[in-house]
């Protein structure tokens, strides 16, 4: 989808934003006499993104400035008289393009689509793509040849003419900086009180004129949809409308989250009894519905979209009340949960007696066995590679996803593809990108985009007037939970601790002391069921020629039946799912000619 576009027309850039976009808010155009600034998203405030923009514009037009960015979802062009910069947030909801030849750029888009041709395409990118869920939004590389991607925090300069002059990285400013931890480690009391403000920072941030909050009775969203209810009641007619927005199962497992969603509903309305429930009836929602409509449409493969049916029943609920902004609980289990990965930096500054101690207790508190905990949190780590090529031996036998984790090559993948292109290469850059050389840090930084996969949202922007949004994974929250040592944050058999003591005056007891949530297993194993053959159909019926030269039909057939009979785990499904999703999307990919929309021509002369 195209937010907005600047092109070179006799040697001068010429700006457009979508008009529909415009008009409901999610782009927004300022100028000053230094120049002339579009944004796709927000920043700073969902409730002033004028001001956000105008804001990003001087900020970045001070000669010699070099600020730090604001906080916010946004992909933003700023067009000076001396000079053009392409920004993107450091969580990167927002995509942005520019398409080069020679060190200078010929157009600038949010949609890679527009900038690239669907018969030249980057064999590069699909290794990168399918060695895992985090590939994708921080690679530069796209599907398609000279169309490269402006990174997460990143900070592009162009001349007037379009020539490349510099690309920087920038870190967010932040409200305040993060605590500094006492010399012997905070209790969870002050963390606690820490965790707290941050979160309710970020929910007011996003606080929009009629917002939506996800609630599905877990301590993640009820939490969301808590503060923002206590802003909405302290400032009555400044938040504007609440709207909770909730997926109703009648039957199955998934049907006994029903209690803890009924008990988060009355606890949220005692405190803005004028919130909307909005209750969807989800019963009739399969994973994989409509996949080929889901998976085909957006600008890249989109790997959870075989859980698009279930989020898009969601989100037409939410536009049809007006809904600008709709906020949820993803992130909260890397970002506010202890750190496993601590066992790692105990490990490798040889406090071994220490990390033995620390891996019983997790063992005990998560009940899974010591040696599951060491392999996981120390050796996997350290010999990611290594760790999963030797699983894929032990547990392969006559299976083609056992074994299969996040970086490993798929049977499926062509050896003589993945060698040509790159997959190894890809391997290690995905796994230094995931465990870095201090993993319990890294654990931060890839948590941002394994736990909010949501290109959904911004294909479907245009249609419902919103994007998602996700206040756990704030700047200022992941910089509050980083800076808290592990002893602060690890209770066992107490999953997100300090979530827990921070919100303890308004979860509801039930909710509170929840440890176990229904997973959406449910959703997956009926989507299969249903749509299995007709996956296998597709596949085999696949005519774009790099389906064919990429992978061993075959063997992704077979793939996808063992996934029907519960073979393989988390790790592997994703793999599969990431697999169909590509298939379908380069089938897809000759037919679809979006239609660009009214446009806005926007004043960006010199």
């Amino acid at each position: 989808m195209e937010a907005l576009r600047l092109q070179w027309a006799g040697g001068a850039p010429k700006l457009w934003t979508a008009g529909a976009m415009a008009r409901r808010g999610l782009v927004t155009t300022v100028s000053s006499r230094a120049g002339t600034a579009a944004v796709a998203g927000w920043v700073g405030s969902v409730r002033d993104r004028a001001a956000g923009a105008r804001s990003l514009l001087e900020d970045f037009g001070r000669p010699g400035a070099a600020p730090r960015l604001p906080t916010g979802d946004y992909a933003a062009v700023l067009v000076y008289r001396d000079r053009i910069l392409l920004v993107r947030d450091e969580q990167a909801r927002i995509p942005l393009f520019f398409s080069e030849s020679a060190g200078r750029v010929s157009a600038v888009s949010t949609s890679a689509r527009r900038l690239g041709g669907a018969a030249d395409l980057e064999r590069r990118y699909f290794c990168r793509y399918l060695t895992g869920n985090a590939a994708q939004p921080h690679s530069e590389l796209t599907p398609f040849a000279g169309v490269h991607r402006v990174l997460a925090g990143e900070v592009v300069e162009l001349s007037l003419t379009g020539r490349i002059r510099g690309r920087v990285r920038r870190r967010v400013r932040r409200a305040q900086d993060p605590p500094v931890p006492a010399p012997d480690g905070p209790r969870i009391g002050e963390a606690a009180k820490d965790l707290r403000l941050a979160l309710e920072n970020a929910v007011g941030r996003r606080m929009g004129g009629t917002t939506a909050c996800h609630v599905s009775g877990g301590i993640d969203s009820t939490s969301v949809a808590l503060l923002a209810a206590r802003l909405l009641a302290a400032e009555q007619g400044h938040y504007g409308d609440l709207v909770l927005l909730t997926g109703r199962f009648g039957g199955g497992e998934l049907a006994g989250e029903q209690p803890y969603l009924d008990e988060a509903m009355e606890e949220i309305r005692r405190h803005a009894p004028a919130a909307r429930p909005v209750i969807v009836d989800v019963d009739d929602v399969a994973d994989f519905d409509d996949f080929q409509h889901h998976a085909g449409d957006p600008d890249e493969p989109h790997a959870h979209a075989f859980r698009a049916p279930f989020w898009g029943r969601l989100h037409a609920a939410a536009a049809e009340l007006g809904c600008d902004t709709l906020m949820t609980g993803c992130g909260a289990d890397p970002v506010a949960d202890a750190n496993p990965l601590h066992l790692h930096r105990l490990a490798r500054t040889g406090q071994l007696r220490q990390m033995a101690k620390q891996a019983r207790a997790w063992a005990a508190g998560s009940e899974r066995g010591l040696r599951d905990i060491v392999l996981d949190y120390v050796v996997r780590p350290a010999l990611p590679l290594t760790a999963e090529r030797i699983t894929a031996l032990v547990r392969r036998p006559g299976t083609v996803l056992g074994g299969l984790g996040d970086f490993t090559r798929p049977r499926w993948l062509r050896s003589g593809f993945a060698r040509a292109h790159g997959y190894r290469e890809a391997s290690i850059a995905e796994s230094r990108f995931v465990f870095g050389r201090r993993p319990e840090q890294s654990l931060y930084d890839a948590a941002n985009y394994i736990a909010a996969p949501d290109p959904l949202s911004w294909i479907r922007a245009q249609q419902d007037g919103f994007f998602l949004s996700h206040p756990f994974l704030d700047p200022e929250v992941v910089a509050t939970m980083r800076g808290l040592p592990a002893e602060a944050s690890f209770h066992p058999g107490r999953p997100k601790a300090v979530l827990r003591e921070a919100m303890a005056d308004l979860l509801p007891s039930r909710i509170r002391g929840r440890v176990v949530k229904v997973p959406f297993n449910q959703l997956y194993t009926r989507g299969l069921r249903k749509h299995g053959d007709e996956l296998i159909d597709f596949c085999r019926s696949a005519r774009h020629p790099l389906t064919a030269e990429m992978f061993d039909v075959g063997m992704l057939c077979r793939a996808v039946r063992e996934a029907q009979l519960g073979i393989g785990d988390s790790y592997s499904w994703d793999r599969l799912n990431g697999s169909l999703a590509l298939v379908v999307w380069l089938e897809q990919l000759g037919r679809y000619s979006p239609a660009p929309g009214a446009t806005v021509p926007v004043s960006a002369g010199s």
